[in-house]
């Protein structure tokens, strides 16, 4: 007979084997897969340490965040010619919340707490700064 055991975050495998990124802000780690179909979405396993940021960004398709554990927040922008301006307040997702993204829509991301995330992107991810 198989026995069940409870696994946390802490101890399933699913959050090893992350990987720094060059060029990607401090704090950041991931586990990532690649779409084989164009048409597919990619997943990504990310970790995020405490009082680490992303700048103000846009990708080309719309993503999902789930938060596994910690809190992040998400300020949202509008372009007024050369200037962002914050579009409402910021949106704080916390352990269990799941956040969307609209593609082009410009975000940025700061990481309230050490954070795992479960990241869905729309097709292959991609990455445009908007300063």
């Amino acid at each position: 007979m198989a026995t069940n055991k409870t696994m946390t975050s802490d101890t399933s495998k699913v959050w090893d084997n992350h990987i720094s990124v060059p060029d990607t802000p401090a704090g950041f780690t991931v586990r990532t897969t690649y779409p084989a179909n164009p048409e597919g979405a990619e997943v990504m396993l990310e970790r995020w340490e405490a009082g680490s940021a992303e700048p103000p960004h846009s990708h080309p398709g719309d993503d999902m965040t789930v938060v596994i554990e910690g809190r992040m927040s998400i300020q949202f922008y509008n372009r007024d010619g050369d200037t962002l301006v914050p579009d409402g307040e910021a949106q704080v997702l916390n352990k269990g919340d799941t956040g969307y993204v609209q593609s082009g829509r410009i975000h940025d991301a700061k990481y309230l707490d050490d954070c795992k995330l479960v990241y869905v992107h729309d097709k292959a991810f991609g990455f445009t700064a908007e300063s």
